[in-house]
């Protein structure tokens, strides 16, 4: 059973766990915002302790790759492959959106379609729609969240549209329809154990020269406005 590291930092939560298998050795979080660059390195080095195993030990590392907040990806992605680099490990990375997809399959059990979110500031949001087998229906957008939204899909669905993740919060006073169910799996560390494990079977590694966390959107850069 391979022991993983598993990293999370596209959203406000930073999240890091350690997992031999499917079992979860130690988990550390932290809601709070900005803390992501500070947290994640005494993250890592608790979950190792608390697991009583070296980072030398380990077999792969398991990032969260986007979309998400630029800064949070960069910290992640910084971390995973520092490790990567200095202990020889391989990277693997998960598509932040399909974990949460999963994750809220696996707790739901529903055969329906499911629509994680990220909060990408006022009302937009990261999305994209999965079936119960996890595959892709439709890929990565950033769609603005309105009364209308998913008003035609609906219309010719059947199945239930399940709504996830952080950016589910701002749907639900727009989103009415009976169709639509929402749920609180959000991303973390923990939700990437099972996805993590599929690709190491399979040897699904990253080129650690070329990868790059999947941003989707440039960062939101403004000029200052006082003269130099």
């Amino acid at each position: 059973m391979p022991l993983l590291l598993n990293i999370e930092t596209s959203a406000q939560l930073c999240s890091v766990c350690l997992s031999k298998g499917e079992k979860v050795l130690a988990l550390a979080e932290s809601n709070e915002k900005f803390v992501h660059a500070a947290k994640i390195t005494q993250f890592i080095e608790s979950c190792a302790r608390e697991a009583q195993v070296t980072l030398r030990e380990l077999d792969a590392v398991v990032l969260s790759k986007g979309p998400g907040s630029y800064t949070g990806l960069r910290v992640g992605s910084s971390a995973a492959k520092g490790i990567c680099y200095a202990l020889d490990k391989p990277l693997i990375a998960i598509h932040t959106l399909q974990q949460i997809a999963h994750a809220t399959h696996q707790k739901l059990g529903l055969k329906a379609r499911y629509c994680p979110m990220i909060d990408a500031r006022r009302m937009e949001v990261y999305s994209a729609q999965y079936n119960a087998y996890n595959e892709e229906l439709v890929p990565t957008e950033a769609i603005i969240i309105t009364e209308d939204s998913f008003t035609e899909q609906l219309a010719s669905m059947e199945e239930k549209l399940v709504i996830s993740g952080d950016g589910a919060e701002k749907c639900k006073a727009l989103l009415t329809s009976s169709q639509v169910i929402f749920d609180d799996t959000s991303c973390s560390s923990r939700h990437l154990v099972p996805l993590g494990l599929k690709a190491y079977a399979e040897k699904q590694f990253e080129n650690l020269a070329y990868f790059s966390p999947f941003y989707f959107k440039a960062p939101n850069i403004t000029m200052s406005k006082k003269r130099i």
